[in-house]
C-alpha cells in the first residue's frame, strides 16, 4: 500500500486532500505546524505529524518521522494581499519561506528515498492567480509563480530518475477564506490613495460566481499523484478550469 506525505493538513485543501487519500486507501502522513487528532477519522492508516516547511530542523524530523512516502504534495503555504509599499520586508521574506523556499526544502528532502528507489510523485500546490495579473497580490503571486518555474525545470531533472513532479493550480476558495486569512498579514500603514482599489478586490472577492471547493483540489492532487498521464499543470475548481482554458 503506498504512502502519501501532505503539507498544511489543518484546514482547508490540505484537510481534504488527506482525507481524499485516506478514504482511497492510502497511507497518509499528515503534517501540520501544530498537530490535532480530532481532524481525520481514526485509521491505522493516518499519522499526524508536525512540520514546520520554514524550519530545517522541523523538516529533518517530520521526514524520519514519515519513513519512506511514493508521493509527496506540497500544499502549505501563506498569503497576503496588500500594496506592495504596505508589505514590510518581513511579510515578504516570510510569504517566500513558507510558499516558495519550504516547498524547495521539502521537496529536496524526499528525493533521494525516492532516486534510490527510483520512483516518486511531487505535486504542488500553487494558484491559478499565477496565469493572470491580480493587483494586490504581487508578492504571493511571485513566490506561487516561483514554485511553477522550480516544478516545471524538476520534472525534467526528475524524469530519468522515474520521478514525475507536477503542479495543481487551485482558483478562488468559498468564502474568501483565502482573503480572510491573508488580510490578517496586512500591515496598518496603507496609503490612502490604495483605499478604493482595496475595496474593489475585496468587494469582488465576495461576489458570487464560480469556486474553487476543497474537494476540487483533492480530485486534481489525487490525479496528478495516480496518473502518468496527467498534464504539467492541473487547474481545480470551475473558474480555475475556465481561466486556464481561456489562457
Amino acid at each position: 500500500m503506498k504512502t502519501v506525505m501532505i503539507t498544511g493538513c489543518s484546514s482547508g485543501f490540505g484537510l481534504e486532500i488527506a482525507r481524499h487519500f485516506l478514504a482511497n486507501d492510502w497511507h497518509v502522513v499528515a503534517t501540520m505546524r501544530t498537530p490535532r487528532t480530532d481532524l481525520l477519522p481514526a485509521s491505522s492508516r493516518l499519522r499526524i505529524v508536525a512540520l514546520d516547511v520554514t524550519d530545517a530542523d522541523s523538516i529533518r524530523a517530520a521526514i524520519a518521522a514519515a519513513g519512506p512516502v511514493d508521493a509527496l504534495v506540497n500544499n502549505a503555504g501563506v498569503g497576503v494581499i496588500n500594496p506592495l509599499e504596505a508589505v514590510s520586508m518581513e511579510t515578504a521574506r516570510a510569504v517566500f519561506e513558507a510558499n516558495t523556499l519550504g516547498t524547495i526544502a521539502m521537496t529536496q528532502a524526499v528525493l533521494p528515498a525516492m532516486r534510490a528507489r527510483h520512483a516518486g510523485v511531487i505535486v504542488n500546490v500553487t494558484s491559478v492567480v499565477t496565469l493572470a495579473p491580480m493587483p494586490l497580490l504581487s508578492v504571493y503571486r511571485g513566490s506561487k509563480a516561483a514554485v511553477n518555474a522550480f516544478t516545471e525545470s524538476l520534472a525534467l531533472e526528475l524524469a530519468p530518475l522515474g520521478i514525475r513532479a507536477r503542479l495543481v493550480l487551485p482558483g478562488r476558495a468559498p468564502a474568501t477564506s483565502f482573503g480572510e486569512n491573508a488580510r490578517a498579514l496586512m500591515q496598518g500603514d496603507v496609503p490612502a490613495e490604495y483605499a478604493p482599489l482595496l475595496d474593489e478586490v475585496f468587494n469582488g472577492m465576495r461576489e458570487p460566481g464560480p469556486v474553487t471547493q476543497a474537494q476540487d483540489v483533492a480530485q486534481a492532487v489525487w490525479r496528478a499523484v495516480t496518473d502518468p498521464a496527467a498534464p504539467m499543470r492541473i487547474p481545480a475548481g470551475a473558474d480555475a478550469e475556465a481561466l486556464a482554458a481561456s489562457r
